[in-house]
């Protein structure tokens, strides 16, 4: 279930540092009988106006748990970020415990309170820093995704889901134990297998046969994507929106549709140092050598 973001505030450059942006989501209207498993803040970051993109930054989610009226609220780290200042695309950040706190009481609902800051600790305007609000596009605006968990003694009416309850129990015969993760469905991992994430992959020049060209390095550590990239995506998937509603889909129509793919998200250079064909000495930084992270697409 996706809530969408309702007040914005924040202070700017034209305040006195700490720059902040807050954000607050109507929880009232939530399933009856269910439980959250999984909440997630999504953002949208453009490129930093800064010259500096190679920079690093450091964003941190606080959930605001107290507000007072002549000094600042009371706040609690939920999720922290860091990236480069170049990057561009969605951030997720989990908010569980939040959503949790204000499903149990809406008066508990402040809002999240966001923070950017370099790698010397200096404060940093989100906008600045590329973070789209409430006046970005609308298919960029912030919001949150809520994952949810029906009771055993709950009755789903929505016949959709029925439909789909019931391919599930079809087919689970067919498939081995699942991993239990969180969400409103089960995640059905095959034994052995694991989520997506990078693993281990170190690249030998010399097993290749380029060492007669090749002058340095002999090798270097390339990693590689695998895993398994079932619904619902967990945060730590890097998933884009593409591959969370084409593995819902995968679970109405697993026969049509497959599921998303592991696959890099972030790659990086490395310098090679070789003979061209004159015999010179060439240095070259070659891009998307080396894989950064890994996510489902």
């Amino acid at each position: 279930m996706s809530f969408v973001n309702m007040v914005e505030n924040d202070r700017d450059i034209f305040h006195q540092k700490p720059y902040w942006k807050e954000f607050k989501f109507d929880m009232t209207q939530n399933p009856t009988g269910e439980s959250v498993t999984v909440a997630e803040f999504r953002l949208f970051k453009t490129r930093s106006f800064s010259r500096q993109l190679n920079r690093t930054l450091h964003i941190s989610i606080y959930e605001i748990l107290r507000e007072h009226a002549n000094r600042q609220p009371e706040l609690t780290l939920l999720d922290h970020e860091s990236i480069q200042a170049g990057d561009e695309g969605w951030l997720v950040f989990d908010v569980t415990a939040a959503s949790n706190h204000w499903l149990l009481n809406s008066k508990y609902n402040s809002g999240l309170r966001l923070y950017v800051e370099n790698d010397d600790g200096q404060s940093i305007d989100p906008s600045l820093a590329g973070i789209l609000g409430r006046r970005a596009p609308r298919s960029k605006q912030p919001f949150m995704v809520t994952f949810f968990r029906a009771s055993k003694n709950q009755i789903r009416s929505t016949r959709a889901i029925k439909q789909l309850k019931k391919r599930q129990q079809k087919k689970h015969s067919d498939l081995p134990h699942p991993n239990k993760l969180p969400g409103v469905f089960d995640i059905h991992v095959p034994d052995g297998r694991q989520v997506c994430k990078r693993h281990e992959l170190y690249v030998s020049f010399r097993d290749l046969g380029w060492l007669d060209w090749v002058i340095a390095p002999q090798g270097y550590s390339a990693f590689y994507c695998e895993g398994e990239c079932s619904f619902p995506l967990d945060s730590c998937m890097n998933a884009t929106n593409h591959a969370i509603l084409q593995s819902l889909v995968h679970l109405m129509k697993p026969e049509s549709v497959p599921k998303a793919c592991c696959a890099p998200t972030k790659l990086s250079a490395t310098s090679v140092l070789y003979y061209d064909n004159n015999n010179n000495v060439i240095l070259k930084k070659h891009r998307n050598m080396v894989v950064k992270s890994c996510g489902c697409h």
